[in-house]
């Protein structure tokens, strides 16, 4: 018997889709930069976010599927499943990272601050919280969006609002404001690489809309996905910006970037006299990154699901449960994930710089993505294949042409080593990006020969 399809409601998917994009974790790196963070959240929000969230709204309301159908109907299968492949990869090699800032985060909240330099328990954390999203998803239904969204309230739209409450209060008690706010110009430096590499940096922090796009046609009605569009996009810039501009009054200019957003929590509490707060929040912070992981891991999973159900992945990956969740590909996700989770216990010295260098290539994928799902719609919309019912997104021509020159310009930065960035000799450090992203990528063109392989002899037989 097929499962019963349990609907996901407009409220749900705003919330999954504001927490797959908006995050606290980042926010003090961008609070150093005082008044300038506007700027600096503006223009990629211009350049690549708004031309993300139109394009993505438009070929949303228009096909099933996600970034896989909509590339396949633009571009053909081949690209649609890179396409598909490379949002899939990215977040594979995301997730530990991530999950090792819930790990510090968590022992912070309870005054456990020797834990996060324990190999083991960081590796123990990313294990059990995976797998347990895992499991969250291998139920099926809406189960996964009601958990993302529960948690994303509490540990991404509450904290905000109370940020800005405590905002307000410290400005109107006269609480000192920090040089970091009042030091600061408002036009960054953009004659030097460190001032450009800023907003490339937002540009990657702003992606994300696509993602739950595939569950558009699992919404009680799927024509309000554009609702979804509009209220992640205002969400997500109040979020990024406001409290952006709160912690600067707050933090000092050499802020620990790991943990700023919890202790600029902690220094208002304390001023206001409820130090414990401090705690509270920086716990539901945790909640609000598990969130991230559990609406990330649903939707590119989905996506991947759907181009092996088209022939374009050998048949494991079209394994699925009672529920009809993904259990093939999910699982694979689960032992790719404890593999990655367990070098923080055999290289614990080395491998923060690891992954970075790991996640800084696979975003290279991430918007090569994008450019080719930018193409697509061009294309879509040239043949009218798109925006022909439901919404239309407005200039798409030179919507998709901003988002394709932002991203180019993302892909060559990620090449370029961070400030900072020690271990890798500066003029090597190309060379050894250009192999890593060879290797991420190498598997999408070598299983998607294998697809067709299998599905063109099954049609001889």
């Amino acid at each position: 018997m097929k499962p019963q399809k349990t609907l996901i409601t407009v409220s749900q998917m705003s919330i999954m889709t504001i927490i797959t994009i908006a995050g606290l974790r980042g926010l003090p790196a961008m609070a150093v930069m005082g008044w300038q963070s506007i700027i600096l959240y503006l223009i990629p929000a211009v350049m690549f976010f708004v031309p993300t969230a139109l394009v993505s709204a438009e070929l949303g309301a228009t096909y099933e599927g996600g970034v896989y159908e909509w590339v396949k109907e633009g571009l053909g299968r081949r690209f649609g499943f890179i396409a598909v492949w490379m949002q899939w990869i990215h977040n594979v090699v995301w997730y530990p990272a991530q999950l090792a800032f819930v790990a510090a985060a968590g022992a912070s909240a309870f005054g456990l601050n020797s834990l996060p330099d324990s190999g083991i328990y960081i590796t123990i954390v990313i294990i059990v919280v995976f797998w347990w999203a895992v499991w969250l998803t291998l139920k099926g239904g809406n189960l996964f969006a009601k958990v993302a969204s529960g948690a994303g309230l509490i540990g991404t739209i509450i904290p905000a609002c109370l940020l800005l409450v405590l905002g307000v209060a410290w400005l109107a008690t006269g609480q000192h404001i920090s040089g970091t706010l009042t030091e600061s110009s408002v036009m960054p430096d953009f004659t030097n690489i460190a001032g450009i590499a800023l907003v490339v940096q937002n540009v990657l922090a702003f992606g994300g809309m696509e993602v739950n796009a595939v569950h558009a046609q699992h919404m009680e009605h799927p024509k309000r996905y554009t609702h979804v569009v509009g209220i992640a996009f205002v969400s997500a810039l109040a979020i990024f910006i406001v409290p952006t501009l709160i912690l600067s009054m707050v933090l000092p200019k050499d802020v620990n970037l790991s943990d700023g957003t919890v202790k600029a929590f902690q220094t208002m509490f304390s001023t206001f006299h409820i130090g414990f707060m401090g705690s509270v929040v920086g716990l539901a912070i945790v909640f609000g990154a598990i969130a991230s992981i559990i609406s990330w891991i649903s939707g590119p999973s989905r996506g991947l699901f759907n181009a092996a159900e088209d022939g374009c992945l050998p048949d494991y990956f079209r394994k699925t449960n009672r529920n009809g969740a993904q259990s093939g590909i999910l699982l694979l996700m689960g032992v790719i994930v404890t593999v990655l989770a367990c070098l923080y216990i055999v290289f614990p010295k080395s491998v923060s710089m690891v992954f970075s260098l790991l996640i800084g290539m696979a975003v290279a994928l991430y918007v090569m993505m994008y450019i080719l799902m930018f193409v697509a719609s061009i294309n879509l919309r040239r043949l009218h294949k798109t925006g022909n019912s439901g919404y239309r997104a407005p200039a798409l021509y030179l919507m998709a042409g901003m988002g394709i020159v932002a991203c180019i310009c993302a892909f060559v930065m990620t090449f370029i080593p961070a400030a900072g960035q020690s271990g890798i000799p500066t003029s090597l450090y190309p060379v050894i990006a250009a192999v890593v992203v060879i290797a991420l990528a190498a598997p999408s063109l070598i299983l998607y020969r294998r697809g067709k392989t299998r599905d063109v002899d099954a049609h001889r037989s």
